[in-house]
C-alpha cells in the first residue's frame, strides 16, 4: 500500500512542479489577501491575539483555492479511471493525502513569513504555535481532501467546496484560532494541551472516517 501511494504522490508533485497551477494560485491568492490585511491594518498597532486569527482564516481560505482540486484534475483529465483499475482505494486517498499535507505546509509556511512580514506579529511561545500550526496542518489537509473526493463527482465543482467544507472545517478554525491567540500571548505549552488534544482527535476521526468513505466516493 506504502509503495502505491508513494506512487501517486510523485505523480501529483510531478504533475504540479509542470503546471505549478495549484502553488501559483494559492500563492497569488496569499499575496492579495495579506496586502489587503495590511493596507486594512495601515500603521495602527494591532493586538498579537488578533493577528493570529488573522493568520488561520487566511489560510483557512487559502485552502478553499488549492487543495480542493486534488481530485478535480483526474476527473478533468480523465485519468481516474486508470488509477481505479491500478491502484486501491486507500492507496489513492493515502496518496492524496501526502500530497496534500506536502503542498498545505509549504504554502502556510509561506503565508507566515509574509504575513510576519506584513503585521509584525509577535509570537511570544513559539514551541506552542508550532505544534498547532502542524497539528491544524493535518486536520485541514484531512478534511480537504475527503471533500475534495466528494466535490470531484458534482457538476458545480467550484462553488461546492466552500459549503461543504466551512461546516466541517468550522471547529478546527475555531480551535486554531484560540491555540493561536493563547501562543501569541505567551501562554505556557502545557496549558494548550486541551486545544492541541483536540487538534489531534479532530484528526484522527476525520481521517479514519474519510478511508471508511472513499471506498463509496472513489467507486460511484
Amino acid at each position: 500500500m506504502f509503495k502505491s501511494s508513494v506512487e501517486i504522490f510523485r505523480k501529483d508533485f510531478k504533475s504540479e512542479l509542470r503546471t505549478r497551477y495549484a502553488f501559483n494560485s494559492l500563492l497569488m491568492f496569499v499575496i492579495v489577501t495579506i496586502a489587503i490585511i495590511k493596507f486594512s491594518l495601515g500603521d495602527e498597532k494591532t493586538d498579537n491575539e488578533i493577528l493570529s486569527g488573522l493568520f488561520w482564516i487566511v489560510v483557512f481560505f487559502s485552502a478553499s483555492s488549492g487543495l480542493s482540486r486534488v481530485f478535480i484534475k483526474e476527473e478533468e483529465k480523465e485519468t481516474s479511471v486508470a488509477l481505479k483499475l491500478s491502484t486501491s482505494h486507500p492507496e489513492v486517498l493515502a496518496g492524496k493525502l501526502f500530497f496534500n499535507f506536502a503542498l498545505s505546509f509549504l504554502i502556510n509556511v509561506v503565508i507566515f513569513v509574509f504575513f510576519i512580514g506584513a503585521t509584525g506579529i509577535v509570537i511570544k511561545n513559539f514551541a506552542g504555535f508550532t505544534i498547532t500550526f502542524f497539528l491544524g496542518n493535518l486536520g485541514l489537509v484531512s478534511a480537504s481532501t475527503i471533500i475534495a473526493a466528494i466535490i470531484s463527482k458534482a457538476n458545480s465543482k467550484g462553488t461546492l467546496y466552500p459549503v461543504l467544507a466551512f461546516p466541517v472545517l468550522l471547529p478546527l478554525l475555531l480551535s486554531l484560532i484560540e491555540a493561536g491567540k493563547l501562543s501569541a500571548a505567551g501562554v505556557e505549552t502545557g496549558r494548550l494541551y486541551s486545544e492541541f488534544l483536540f487538534l489531534f482527535s479532530y484528526t484522527v476521526v476525520v481521517t479514519i472516517t474519510s478511508f471508511i468513505l472513499f471506498k463509496y466516493i472513489w467507486e460511484d
